[in-house]
């Protein structure tokens, strides 16, 4: 079995051989590619090509600089068997960020642009509304129908119009209008006359209809599904049932997007309070912890003693153990070495040590009536008991409550 030594040797040897053999002038250049055809495959190790550099440039007077060893703290990457990427970006954990809302997949197949028009002509309320004027107005409304029968739309508007001036307190008129401005693709002056249709009757199932197709035109798929659910229940018909069916899935989409983000906004601001709720708190948790020997059992002698303890473990959300003795009491010297090895074991545990004979008055405050005796508190309450100098069962509550 060869030793690093004879490897070495090896290497040296195939290095020098290599180079005399390439510096052999060869008879053509199909003789050249056989003897490198032929070159062992140990000759390719990565060791022995760079020693071959070596040799062959100093054979030729170069100077081969020294090999660099990185300095401490350097990373060699050739050995870290890792790819770094510079381009890569940095991950970061910054809530505040923006949340950027992701697009919602709509049918918007038969949304249209916007009119522009110049608002058409409005009735008077204020104008009184005879017998006469109440009948032509019905007779121009007789016309707009023929006229929408003939599709002859623009026509029916003139109509409808001069029956709205007639008589503008008529909600059937106005809706009638609208619906004729559905019919030519004009929207906004739809939703003018459904308004006004509203105004004037409030349970108005046309206006209701009119108005969500119309909204549904311009892709206000909530407004639209309120509107035509209302139209539903004043007046089901067959097409407000045909338009619903498209309306209301583009609704719910964008309800479930809206409670999405309202969700994730809300997350995004409790995590922010959060995390101010920490900052603000380190200062005195810090303070707390300065308070509390890690790993070592403190000794309370009065209740000033005990109260700023059992406040910094509150405030740290750390488990406390009151552990009541005596010096007279045999089981308390027994089991006190033992608590001294648990606070050693529960570094995150506080550990207070109180003598009855000593703080009478924090023992009368917890009602000691036998030593030894552990009392366990967590964020100001008390959440257990141990009574008598049980190891197993001490270690056993700590483990239970320290988590």
């Amino acid at each position: 079995m060869k030793n690093a030594e004879d490897g070495e040797q090896e290497t040296i040897f195939i290095a020098v051989l290599f180079v005399l053999l390439i510096q052999q002038e060869p008879q053509s250049s199909q003789e050249s590619r056989k003897m490198v055809m032929y070159v062992p495959a140990a000759w390719l190790r990565q060791d022995s090509l760079v020693l071959v550099a070596k040799v062959w440039h100093g054979s030729l007077g170069a100077r081969v600089p020294p090999e660099t060893k990185p300095e401490k703290g350097d990373i060699n990457m050739s050995d870290s068997g890792e790819c770094y990427d510079s381009k890569r970006p940095i991950e970061d954990d910054d809530d505040d960020d923006d949340i950027v809302e992701s697009d919602i997949d709509l049918d918007n197949t038969d949304v249209v642009e916007p009119d522009n028009d110049p608002p058409q002509k409005m009735g008077d309320p204020a104008v009184e509304v005879t017998e006469e004027k109440r009948d032509a107005a019905q007779t121009e409304k007789a016309k707009a129908m023929d006229a929408i029968s003939e599709g002859n739309l623009d026509e029916a508007i003139d109509h409808l119009t001069e029956a709205i001036v007639l008589n503008p307190i008529s909600a059937i008129l106005y809706a009638t209008r609208a619906s004729v401005f559905v019919k030519l693709k004009k929207p906004h002056a739809a939703i003018c006359d459904a308004d006004a249709a509203l105004a004037i009757n409030p349970n108005s199932a046309k206006g209701y209809k009119v108005r969500g197709m119309a909204r549904a035109m311009l892709g206000q798929w909530e407004q639209a599904a309120s509107d035509l659910q209302m139209a539903s229940k004043l007046d089901y018909d067959d097409e407000i049932g045909s338009v619903l069916k498209k309306v209301e899935p583009n609704a719910r989409k964008i309800e479930e997007h809206r409670i999405k983000y309202e969700r994730l906004q809300k997350e995004r601001e409790l995590r922010k309070a959060e995390r101010e709720r920490k900052q603000e708190a380190e200062p005195q948790e810090r303070e707390a912890l300065s308070a509390l020997n890690e790993g070592q059992v403190i000794g309370i002698h009065s209740a000033r003693e005990l109260d700023p303890k059992l406040n910094a473990a509150s405030k740290t959300s750390r488990l406390a153990i009151l552990y009541f003795t005596a010096t007279w009491c045999g089981p308390c010297r027994m089991i006190s070495p033992i608590f001294t090895s648990l606070a050693a074991k529960y570094p995150k545990v506080v550990f207070l040590k109180v003598d009855i004979d000593e703080a009478r008055e924090v023992a009368s405050s917890w009602n000691i009536s036998s030593v030894p005796t552990f009392y366990f508190t967590k964020n100001g309450k008390e959440i257990d008991k141990v009574v008598g100098a049980d190891k197993n069962g001490l270690e056993r509550k700590i483990e239970q409550h320290a988590g």
